[in-house]
């Protein structure tokens, strides 16, 4: 007899299930997503719940940890077959039990929101996914940006800690490997911006997206889209509405929100003026 639901064991997952995870993803009608599901198992705590017949995933999810002071939630799915049965609730008591005393975030959809409102999460803010073919509006960004170099990964990792608030020295310096553009702008002083572009199926996702200001935001963006014949897709924080404006009148339509949710503080730490994009909604 197969083993009842609750009873089945939580297991690490590892590299050699991203397969696993694009099929569990295509089965709930998400993209297969298999280059972000390679990223998010390398540099993150993958957990699964094999299929009493052998067949898949039950259902799984990703934990980033950023040290003590953060964890990022994401990629929480259950197999259509399976769903409805408390497996999604399961899991994540579980994962939170794994987790208790670390500070937590995720981007809920509103199909989700309710069971981690239930869990002890709470909205702290909102970020609109936006996804078009650009094409520029209006007077071109002012501020000069430009490829990346080897020599600029120590400049890069000083302005994410300052923005994002905590350490992700483990998933930036994974950035020139995983996306396909990672470009720079900077003034008189020193580096200013930064944003990827990294290949997710038919799209190039823009993040993260770390800027000076909005001008600066704009020019990573453009400089960006002109390196990539794809639809551009990224999830702008709404606090940022000057640049949601430019990016819809350039050619992004809106496709939808996430509410973001923490657990254990009151907001996500860091500078969100000049944090415009994370890098993926899965890990912050």
């Amino acid at each position: 007899m197969p083993s009842p639901l609750a009873e089945l064991p939580l297991r690490h997952l590892t590299h050699e299930d991203v397969v696993a995870c694009a099929d569990l993803s295509e089965d709930r009608g998400w993209p297969r997503e298999e280059h972000k599901w390679g990223l998010l198992l390398a540099a993150g705590t993958g957990y699964g719940i094999d299929a009493p017949d052998g067949k898949g995933l039950v259902a799984a999810c990703v934990v980033t940890s950023y040290g003590p002071g953060l964890a990022a939630i994401g990629m929480v799915l259950v197999a259509h077959r399976f769903a409805r049965q408390g497996v999604g609730r399961r899991l994540m008591k579980d994962v939170l039990q794994k987790w208790e005393g670390t500070p937590l975030t995720l981007h809920a959809t509103p199909n989700g929101r309710p069971l981690y409102e239930g869990l002890g999460f709470a909205t702290t803010g909102r970020a609109e996914m936006v996804m078009g073919h650009f094409q520029p509006s209006g007077p071109a960004p002012t501020v000069a940006t430009r490829p990346a170099t080897a020599d600029d990964l120590s400049a890069i990792l000083r302005l994410d800690t300052e923005v994002f608030g905590q350490d992700r020295t483990h998933m930036i310096t994974r950035l020139p490997a995983f996306c396909d553009q990672l470009r720079v702008a900077e003034d008189s002083v020193g580096l200013v911006g930064f944003a990827a572009a990294w290949p997710n199926m038919h799209t190039h996702v823009v993040g993260p997206l770390i800027a000076r200001d909005t001008e600066t935001a704009k020019a990573l963006v453009a400089s960006l889209a002109a390196g990539t014949d794809r639809p551009l897709r990224t999830d702008v924080d709404v606090r940022h509405e000057e640049l949601l404006s430019w990016l819809r009148a350039s050619g992004l339509d809106s496709v939808g929100f996430n509410a973001v949710m923490t657990r254990g503080i009151p907001a996500l730490p860091g500078d969100w003026t000049r944090r415009f994009a994370p890098l993926t909604v899965a890990a912050g």
